[in-house]
């Protein structure tokens, strides 16, 4: 097979149409990776995005199996090659990169690697990301790398317009926080309303009983049981809200144990039968773990309120740098695309958009009497 890269203004620009089309940032660095290698007909390409603790938000690469990724373990600290173009800001290209002084070694399942081209990406003064390249499908020169200038300055072309595109993703998906938090503020006062007419109803009908309930006790007993519906309601709007708006613990109970107390007390609080599982789970992106969080309280509440069902079990289990969560219920179940025709969504929408909004990904399987699984993926960081 021919690995003779792709060139000229076409491929050049086939590159950047796919990085501007994408608008979530994880979208956009797979593009920009995978365009770089195929540009440059490099065997391996990384992108890094650093955090502010010395390690990296999100590292994607490409030419890499799953299996192999996997078997490397965790994802590299700021050093080395790494920290000089994170520090420095300037392009590196090596003949081999393991000979240079900076060199710090990798782990043992990591591929090996010679010649290298690097070069950060930045947004005006602000380093975002490194990109870089490794062994190069070409003759090598004796001591040479087989990345040439001309190779640098496509790179640092594509560099310059996936900081473009990077930051767009960023601007989107920080437009997106504020439609939630304009859309949950709407929620409250909404939510607040709601609640305040259950409780002056309640109020009205206790007072109603009272007066009834020496004349007339059949109905101050009638008028009894509407206290005791209404009451229901309210607090079923009530912890609504609460699941809804109140900020999860997760900084400082963690994901696993923020849904473990949280399904605790649906548990006791439902005939349903809730149960919880989870396995090797590690710390995932704080995006994430709340989009993992919300989904299941979404899913949970469809569950619970909506499909008659007695048994729900809820398992959160590791999947290679990832997660995936799973909600399963035995009630009556639906036809998804019925739904959707009905404009009955049960917040799959919101849902989906979730998953979608950190790189993750939402299924649903249903039938009618067939119960229901919810299934999300995230990719970890």
């Amino acid at each position: 097979m021919s690995h003779r890269p792709s060139s000229g203004l076409a491929a050049v620009s086939t590159a950047l149409l796919a990085m501007s089309r994408h608008l979530e940032v994880r979208d956009v660095l797979k593009t920009i990776v995978a365009s770089a290698r195929e540009l440059l007909d490099a065997q391996y390409a990384a992108l890094g995005v650093p955090d502010d603790h010395g390690g990296f938000a999100q590292f994607v690469v490409d030419g890499v199996s799953d299996a192999q990724w996997k078997a490397i373990g965790p994802l590299p600290r700021q050093h080395g090659i790494l920290a000089a173009m994170l520090h420095d800001a300037k392009p590196e290209r090596l003949a081999d990169v393991r000979k240079d002084p900076r060199f710090e070694g990798w782990p043992s399942a990591h591929p090996e690697m010679s010649d290298f081209l690097g070069l950060p990406i930045k947004d005006s003064d602000e380093t975002i990301g490194a990109l870089f390249l490794a062994n190069k499908r070409c003759p090598k020169p004796d001591d040479g790398c087989g990345f040439t200038e001309a190779d640098e300055e496509l790179l640092g072309i594509l560099a310059q317009h996936a900081a473009i595109a990077l930051t767009n993703a960023r601007l989107y998906e920080r437009s997106r926080e504020l439609t939630i938090a304009e859309e949950r503020s709407r929620l409250a006062h909404e939510l607040h309303d709601a609640v305040s007419q259950k409780l002056f109803s309640l109020r009205l009908t206790a007072q109603a009983a009272a007066a009834l309930v020496d004349r007339d006790p059949a109905r101050a007993k009638g008028e009894l049981q509407q206290v005791a519906a209404l009451a229901a309601e309210a607090t079923d709007e009530l912890r609504a809200a609460v699941v809804e708006l109140r900020p999860a613990a997760l900084d400082e109970d963690g994901l696993v144990n923020t849904l473990r107390t949280q399904i605790q007390v649906l548990d006791r609080a439902h005939t349903a039968h809730v149960t919880f599982y989870s396995c090797a789970i590690r710390a995932l992106p704080a995006a994430q773990e709340e989009a993992l969080l919300r989904v299941a309280q979404e899913a949970l509440h469809n569950a619970l309120r909506h499909s008659g069902a007695d048994e729900v079990d809820v398992v959160l289990v590791r999947r290679g740098q990832g997660a995936v969560l799973s909600v399963t219920d035995n009630g009556k179940g639906f036809e998804p695309r019925s739904v959707r025709r009905a404009g009955r969504h049960l917040g799959l929408v919101s849902m989906r958009d979730r998953a979608s909004g950190v790189g993750g990904t939402l299924s649903v399987e249903s039938a009618p009497g067939k119960g229901t699984t919810i299934e999300m993926e995230v990719p970890g960081g």
